[in-house]
Order: structure tokens, then sequence, then C-alpha cells
């Protein structure tokens, strides 16, 4: 059996939870170490079983937790040189053996899962997504993306399972309450999704493979769940993908486990 969960996901913290046959990873350690293992105990998994994290990037809300499981674990961090030179004065010491480099675009083995990371626009020293393949499943985790590329196309396309920024909403967020230096980070080529992005590259790249969304990675102050699903799905509508049939949308929780997918 093939799980994936995200366990927390905005801009307060992310972890996404994954499981094939042989092997238990998670996708960043974004909050603290108790609340992931709380989280994972809450959908009756163990912490101490969890073979590897893959690192994103390295700002705090994608690595709080990973120095510490790390530790406390003996669990490899995976992450890339850039990231991995950014996070290694913020996460705290991991022992030369948990330091583990990988490098986008190419296939890393763990197990009976096979990684590839993707290059995303974000302002962070070289961040990533990743693709997850194990048992011909696709599973695809892309947030922090500043701007839609070729790379994020082909990463996202025929995924089985999808989780896909969705940060904010840009009349939202410009008549919100952030400076305005903040506010042309997040609009930046180089800064957040907007929720009618992430709709119009699910359009784009929809083939009927991909089966299930998670729109994750939403601002607090600059989004609502409610707007962010109803912007997505009136995309996709207007697209002729019927939600429901074609395609399974729902916000990946912020604060809890979300809904677990499995094949």
């Amino acid at each position: 059996m093939t799980k994936f969960c995200p366990l927390v996901s905005g801009s307060s913290g992310n972890s996404i939870f994954i499981k094939t046959e042989g092997t238990k990873i998670l996708i960043d350690a974004g909050v603290s170490g108790r609340k992931i293992q709380e989280c994972l105990k809450s959908i009756g998994e163990d912490c101490s079983q969890i073979d590897a994290v893959f690192i994103t990037h390295e700002h705090t809300d994608h690595i709080k937790a990973a120095g510490i499981l790390s530790r406390r674990f003996d669990i490899p961090l995976y992450a890339t040189e850039g990231t991995w030179n950014a996070m290694a004065p913020l996460i705290g010491d991991v022992s030369r053996k948990n330091r583990r480099i990988i490098y986008s675009g190419e296939k890393t083995q763990l197990n009976d899962m096979v990684l590839k990371p993707f290059g995303i626009p974000h302002d962070a020293a070289e961040p990533v997504g990743y693709s997850i393949f194990s048992d011909g499943i696709k599973m695809t985790v892309a947030t922090d993306i500043g701007h839609v590329d070729d790379t994020i196309k082909e990463a996202v396309s025929d995924s089985d399972v999808l989780l896909l920024e969705a940060n904010h909403d840009i009349e939202m967020l410009k008549r919100g309450p952030y400076p305005y230096n903040l506010k042309q980070r997040i609009l930046g080529l180089y800064g957040h999704m907007a929720n009618n992005i992430a709709g119009d590259l699910i359009k784009d790249v929809f083939s009927g493979r991909m089966r299930h969304v998670f729109l994750g990675h939403l601002s607090a102050e600059n989004n609502t769940p409610q707007l962010a699903y109803h912007t997505v799905c009136g995309i996709l509508s207007q697209g002729n993908i019927s939600i429901g049939s074609d395609i399974h949308i729902e916000l990946a929780q912020r604060h809890c486990p979300s809904h677990a997918v499995e094949f």
C-alpha cells in the first residue's frame, strides 16, 4: 500500500508523510518535533520508523524540526548542497552520516521509492520540489513557487496525487496588512503561487491521470480555504474538468493531518 498524507501545510509550517511497502519518509519538517510526532501518531505511524526527511529549502516553515528529528531518531536528512549550506547553521548539529546531498533533476533511490527533485523558482539558496515514484504511482510536492516554468509543468504532469501551493489571493494580498516590500516579494518571480495560477496550472497539465490534488501552503493573512478552493475549482470547471468525478480537490489542513490518499 502507498499512502500520501499532508501532516501540516501552511505559511506557519509544512510536512508531508509518504509511505510505500518498504519506505516511510517526510517531505520537510517545518513545525516542532513534538507536533510532527503527534501528527504521525494520530494516523497510526511512529516517527522512529521514518527512513529519511527530504528538505525542499531552508526557510523555517520547512526545517524547524529537521535537526531535532535527525538527532532524536537517527534520521538522514536529504537536501541540495545549497540548502545544506543555508540551513546547517539553523538546525544544529547533524551527524555526518545523516547529511545527504541530492541534486536537482537527478533521481535518488531509497528502498522501493525513487525521488526526483526539481528546481523551483523561489527566493532560497537552492530550492526544490519532489516527485516520488513507487509501484507505478507518481506523487508530487510543489510549493513555494514564484512562477510556473516548463520544469514545474513537467514535474506536476501525470501525478496521481499532487500537493500544490495555493498561497494567496492576489487582491486580498494587495489590500492586506503586509508591508509593501513583503507584498512585492510574494508577488515576485521568486515568491509564492496565487490561487488562480494554481488553478491554471492544474487545468493546463490535466490529462485524466491526476485524481487527487491537495491545495497547500495557504497564507493565513492573504487567503482563506474557501477562496482557494472555489477559485481553483472555478478555473477547472471552465476547462470542462469535473470536480469530484474527473479530479478530487481538497485543502491540506494547516494544523493537523489531512485525509490520507491511499493506493
